[in-house]
């Protein structure tokens, strides 16, 4: 098989979907590996790093599309390269179809068939190829939402651990799975006072266990939320629902009740966001104010560290990228649920049954794509 991977041209991202070592794994398999000129270069990974490991390099995308029996990347495909993909072909990369309509409409239309890193499960039911990214997002969102809360950055002016004397910022992070455990872990390791919020009970058994007490577990509902609002500094929104849009937790209305200049930092705007003012931001413009309240919302978090992004990635979606490549799509996923579990797109067909939902869009079982 022909495996590709393209520059990533949205903005600000910096990560590669295929490291030197994943190129040089495959090429071992005895597949073609083809990489865009540069496309390494925001992840420290230089052509000479590729060639080295047996890939080819080539000048344009165009060439990339055009040959590439399976396009590997790292974000969902901008509007000019869902243009360039083809029937037959295989695109291996995160999708969030949920919220994106017309990415949804041009993957149907390409005939390609797509499979989303964040809907691949795992027999512990999580989600292999979401959760290194969730990791770094997770360990972002202190930090990003410390930065938003400096005056200057239109903020409140509250220093997320304090000093002696003056008490601490108080963190909500409503979610406890992967993105909340690693924001709890980097706001506690910074001094801010956290409450994290989630509706499992044996998930908030299992924080209060490994914290020790340096923070605040809460059953999530509506009533506890708004209870809050007033009190916290920073809100970090983490909850997930596989494959689909994200549930809205915080009302504009309800802006009103929180202090001026406190934070709300996103991280499910991939997924449409948790809150009813999020719109996605870049890093070059990260954050926007609704109401005195401050708004982080930028939708790769993680490639704003892209070295240990790219390498944290790789290292997941390599032993898929190699099933996939090895059996061919088709083969692999009769043999792995869990891939299956990925396919969202096939030759005009929609595979996944919460984007469908979403969207109104109807939805064919992978299953019988699969058998046909």
């Amino acid at each position: 098989m022909k495996i590709g991977c393209p520059t990533e041209i949205k903005p600000q991202e910096f990560r590669v979907g295929m490291t030197p070592n994943a190129a040089q794994e495959a090429v071992a398999h005895g597949h073609d590996v083809v990489i865009q000129a540069g496309a390494g270069k925001g992840a420290g990974f230089e052509d000479a790093d590729y060639t080295a490991a047996g890939a080819a390099i080539v000048d344009t995308a165009e060439e990339i599309f055009a040959t590439a029996d399976m396009i590997v990347k790292v974000k969902e495909p901008q509007a000019v390269e869902r243009k360039m993909l083809r029937e037959g072909q295989l695109l291996f990369t995160y999708l969030h179809l949920a919220p994106d309509l017309d990415q949804t409409h041009d993957l149907l239309a390409s005939g390609c068939t797509a499979i989303a890193y964040e809907t691949v499960t795992d027999r512990n039911g999580g989600l292999p190829l979401l959760a290194p990214m969730s990791e770094v997002a997770g360990r972002l969102a202190p930090q990003s939402g410390a930065w938003a809360l400096q005056k200057a950055n239109g903020g409140s002016g509250v220093l997320l651990g304090g000093v002696p004397g003056v008490r601490p910022a108080n963190v909500a992070i409503v979610g406890g799975g992967v993105v909340g455990t690693a924001a709890a872990r980097v706001a506690v390791g910074m001094g801010a006072n956290v409450t994290v919020l989630d509706r499992s009970v044996p998930r908030l058994s299992y924080l209060d266990d490994i914290f020790m007490g340096r923070l605040t577990t809460q059953y999530s509902d509506r009533g506890s939320l708004s209870e809050l609002l007033p009190l916290m500094d920073m809100i970090i929104g983490a909850v997930l629902i596989p494959g689909a849009a994200a549930p809205k937790l915080i009302s504009r209305e309800q802006l009103s009740t929180m202090k001026p200049g406190s934070v709300l930092v996103d991280v499910a705007i991939d997924q449409g966001g948790c809150f009813e003012t999020s719109k996605a931001t870049t890093h070059a413009d990260p954050i926007y104010d609704v109401d005195g309240i401050m708004h982080y919302c930028v939708a790769n978090m993680p490639g704003a560290v892209a070295r240990t992004s790219t390498i944290a990635l790789g290292n997941a979606t390599m032993p898929f990228m190699l099933a996939l490549a090895n059996k061919g799509w088709k083969q692999a996923c009769a043999d792995d649920e869990h891939l299956l579990n990925g396919l969202n797109v096939h030759a005009g067909q929609l595979t996944y049954y919460a984007v469908g939902k979403a969207l109104g869009i109807d939805v064919v079982s992978p299953q019988l794509v699969v058998k046909g």
